[in-house]
């Protein structure tokens, strides 16, 4: 199967901390989403096989992410479309996030 990974580190001074959550912060979901779409982005085979309007099938929200953590992002297909998974790079038994992109199905007219 094809896999592609790649390790980013979410910058301490994101904008998003300041307000998700004031005193507690949190890397936004929708984030850790975006950087997996960016995984798959850079890989020609995996960006074609969901096309580009990729559906999120799946997606579960397991460890939270704090700024500075370094994350793992794992992309990989599957038969129903790309599998992705976000482990901590320090500590990869933690599972931050999980989940699936399929190929969007637009019908056109």
């Amino acid at each position: 199967a094809m896999t592609e990974s790649r390790t980013v580190e979410v910058a301490r001074d994101h904008p998003s901390f300041a307000g998700h959550f004031p005193g507690d912060p949190l890397w936004p979901g929708v984030l850790l989403l975006a950087e997996a779409l960016e995984a798959i982005a850079a890989s020609p085979g995996l960006a074609a096989a969901v096309g580009d309007a990729p559906r999120l099938a799946v997606a579960k929200f397991l460890s939270p992410v704090r700024p500075g953590t370094r994350l793992c992002i794992e992309v990989e297909a599957a038969a129903a479309g790309i599998d992705f998974r976000i482990v901590d790079a320090d500590d990869p038994a933690r599972l931050c996030a999980e989940g699936r992109f399929a190929r969007a199905t637009v019908s056109r007219p």
